[in-house]
């Protein structure tokens, strides 16, 4: 069978989300795993230097937070 790919990537199964729903800490890394790419791309900035160099760095309080309300929705959800 087939596994199911969205743009190319193949999904997580509905059972990790179950399993981290559940309070399995190893589903929740998982998941952690699975979104951590798209959570560098939300909180990308463009820091500029004192003479004007921009660097593009993630922004790693805010994407801690992203993580922590990953978990949050996860876990209590009812």
């Amino acid at each position: 069978m087939k596994q199911p790919t969205f743009h190319g990537r193949v999904l997580l199964p509905l059972l990790v989300f179950a399993e981290a729903r559940a309070g399995d800490p190893q589903a929740v890394e998982r998941l952690l795993r699975y979104y951590d790419g798209y959570m560098n791309k939300l909180c990308t900035r463009t820091l500029y230097d004192l003479d004007g160099t921009p660097h593009v760095r993630v922004d790693e309080y805010m994407k801690h937070r992203l993580q922590a309300k990953l978990v949050q929705a996860i876990v209590n959800k009812k």
